[in-house]
Order: structure tokens, then sequence, then C-alpha cells
């Protein structure tokens, strides 16, 4: 059932969200809204700098050092030791999260708690001189800001209108790219030739490729939050209801039946299978292109910082036109099922052409089929929560086919590797984003 909300003065007809429940906050309005578009995206692009920061380049760069050469079994052991933690850590800070009652709200003393330990845990992670250790701190640093990513990412179903859900979805998933840009350039940089000027873009002299780069992160993560918790604050939830905690209900409550809420799962099996297929081959750029490409090993650096920027550049573009795009036609699955499709094709590129041109190539196409995905993701994910009251909780079990992939990715990449040479990476990561994307077309209450 449809209804209007008022924002700003204008009347915006608002479609079905998440099953409301009594005494839950409701979206909010005008200027604070004004002012979520800023700080949501901000404290997005802070998380996936971490994530893409830490994962495209800090993790590849430690394991080299620490064993003096591209050891792709190693890196894979050092993001495996700390999945499992990950993969809880989203859903049980998620429920925490949505159990908390403050003046601060139920989110925001998540966010900033997450971002002080997860700040600690990295400049720990930076002192790591052993594979174990490395997996470990890597580990820890992973299971507390998913608790960040749990919290934060209930703000939409907390605070937006469902009307809209696209242009807000559009702006979550800037996180990804911008993190990625800033990645790049702060920690790889890129080769000033590519536009007609000497040297190299940013990269400050491979000041922030170790030590400094974890430091610089934990920093921007920390700020992040101060910023997203003062200038957006959270709703006063102290005179919210709460069931008495109960160890067995609290566990039970992870589960969400896929035969009660079959949306809810087909989403989860949609957004893992898309987000799979992506980050398998992005997190392994930088082995791929010095032992598959062959890309000299003075030029490594800019040339994957180069190659992600172009990606993140395209996926921004089609993201932003096609949020407000989505939000006007009310459709979602066209949308999922495109940016499959020509992910799907993209990947095939550099096994026709495995060459830095070929790379390039499906660099551009693939960030543009990225980018139509994340302007949907989202919106849909939102739209197919079972209840309001568990949006944290929720939010925390699907975000582990969002985190999860990120995580696990360097780990299925090593065995795909190991298995059948780099040049089985594209193949295999065009069918689980087909999987993926022909997942969609099993929720039934979105269009």
């Amino acid at each position: 059932m449809s209804h209007s909300l008022s924002e700003g003065g204008a009347r915006i007809p608002v479609a079905a969200g998440p099953s409301p429940t009594a005494g839950t906050p409701g979206p909010v309005e005008g200027r604070r809204l004004g002012r979520l578009v800023v700080t949501l995206p901000l404290a997005n692009v802070a998380l996936y700098l971490l994530w893409l920061g830490v994962g495209g380049f800090l993790l590849p760069i430690q394991v080299a050092r620490i064993t003096g050469s591209n050891d792709t079994t190693a890196l894979s052991a050092a993001s495996t030791i700390g999945a499992v933690l990950a993969t809880v850590g989203n859903p049980v800070f998620g429920q925490l999260s949505d159990r908390t009652r403050s003046r601060f709200g139920r989110r925001a003393p998540w966010i900033l708690l997450c971002a002080a330990l997860g700040g600690l845990a990295l400049a720990a992670q930076a002192q790591a001189t052993t594979i174990a250790t490395l997996g470990l701190s890597w580990g820890v640093v992973q299971f507390i800001m998913n608790g960040y990513q749990a919290a934060l990412t209930a703000a939409m179903p907390d605070r937006v209108p469902p009307a809209r859900y696209g242009t807000f979805s559009a702006l979550v998933g800037l996180g990804v790219p911008l993190g990625t840009i800033v990645a790049a350039l702060v920690i790889g940089g890129v080769p000033g030739e590519r536009f007609g000027v000497e040297g190299v873009i940013g990269g400050f002299g491979g000041r922030f490729a170790g030590e400094n780069g974890y430091y610089l992160i934990a920093a921007l993560v920390m700020a992040a939050a101060l910023v997203f918790t003062t200038v957006t604050p959270d709703s006063d939830a102290r005179a919210l209801p709460v069931e008495p905690f109960r160890l067995k209900a609290f566990l039970a409550n992870f589960w969400v039946s896929p035969r009660q809420h079959p949306d809810f799962a087909w989403a989860f099996v949609s957004r893992l299978g898309v987000l799979l297929g992506y980050f398998v081959v992005l997190t392994y750029n930088m082995f791929l292109l010095a032992d598959h490409i062959h890309v000299p090993p003075r030029d490594l650096l800019p040339t994957v910082g180069f190659l992600m920027i172009v990606n993140a550049v395209c996926t921004v573009v089609a993201s932003v036109l096609v949020g407000p795009l989505v939000d006007r036609v009310g459709r979602f699955k066209p949308f999922v099922l495109t940016s499959g499709v020509v992910a799907a094709l993209a990947l095939t590129i550099p096994v026709l052409s495995p060459t830095e041109d070929g790379m390039l190539a499906y660099n551009v196409v693939g960030g543009l089929a990225f980018g139509v995905y994340m302007a949907v993701d989202m919106a849909l994910i939102t739209k197919v929560l079972p209840r309001a009251a568990d949006a944290g909780k929720d939010m925390g079990v699907i975000n582990i086919a969002n985190a999860g992939p990120q995580i696990l990715a360097p780990t299925i990449a090593g065995w795909i590797v190991a298995a059948g040479g780099y040049e089985a990476l594209f193949p295999v990561a065009a069918a689980v984003s087909l999987v993926g994307a022909f997942g969609v077309l099993r929720v039934r209450g979105v269009r």
C-alpha cells in the first residue's frame, strides 16, 4: 500500500518498505535527510577504503614482504583465518544495535565503538611479522568493522523514505568506487603518462604502501564515524520497547527462514553471486598483473592504481545515472539482470586479450556493470527486509553476502589459481556473476 510523506514541503509518494513495528523510528525528513546524503556515503567510503585499501593493496604488500615473494597460498591463508570471524560479526553486532537503547540512538554507539576498536586493531595489524599473526589480526579487524558496517547499513531502512531508496542505494554504493579511488591514489599512485603528465599521480613515494597506510586508514575511519554520528545523529532510543534478553531467543533470531521469507533469501543469493564474481578478480589484481600480464615490478603499483580508478570512475558514473532512474521507473530486476550479463561479458575480455589493454577494457565495462548493480542493490535489499524492528540484524545477515565475497575472494581466487592458473579466474567469476544476477528473478515481491 502506498502513502505520502512530507519532506521539505513536497509531497512524495512512498511505496511499501519493510514491515513496520510499533515503536521503531521512522524515516527522517527535510534538512536531516539532506545531511544524510553527504554523511552516509562518506562513512561508507571510509569503510570501503579499509576493505579495499587493506585487501587490495596493504595485505598483498605485507604478504610479499613477509614471504619474500608473490605467495598466493600465503595471501589465501592470511585472508581465510579471519573469514569466519567476519561472517559472524555482521549479524551479531546488527542484533546488538537493534536491542540498544540510549539517548544517542541504537546505531551510533556501535558505529563509534567499532570505529575506535577497529582503528586500534589496524594499528596492531601493521606490526604483524608472520602470516599467522597477519591473518589473526586481519580477522579481528574484519570482525570489529563488520559491526560498524551492520550498524551503518541499518541507517537506510531506519531513516530513508522508500520513495528515495533508489537514490540512496546509489549513494551508499559509491562507497566501493570512491574507496577504491582513494586507496589507489594514496597507496598505489597512478602513472602520469596516462593523463599526459610526467611522473606518478599520488602514491607519495610509497609512503603509505605499508605501515603508514594502516594508520591513515584507521584515522579516516574514526573521523568518518565521528562526522556521521554528530552531523546526522541517531534518534533517542530510550523510550523504545525492548524484549528481555534471553540467549536462546537471541541466537534463534539470527535465522531468517527462507520458507517464510523467500524474497529475503533469494536477494541474499543474488547479492552473494554478483559480488563474489566481481571481487574474485578485483582483489587479485596485483598478483594477476604481476604474474599473468607480466607488468614490470616498478610499474606494478601505479598500474594497479590506474586500473582500479578506471573501474571506480565507471562505477560512479553508472551508479549516479541509474539510481534516480530506478526511483522514477520503480523497477529493480531489469537492472540487476543487465548488470550481471554485462559483467559476465566483461570477464571474457582478458581471456581474449591477456594484456594491459585487455585489463583496461575489462575494468571499463565491468565498472559500468557494477555501477548499475550498486544503484539498485541496497534499494532491493531494503524492500525485502522482514521486520523494521530487526533491521540491524537483518541487514547484518544480508551483509554477509556483501562483506563475505570481499573477505573470501582472495581465498577462493587462490584455490582457482592453484587448480587452473590465472586464466581460470575469469570464466569462474563470469559464471558466478550470472548465477547471482539470475537469482533475482526468484524475488517475487519486487519488480
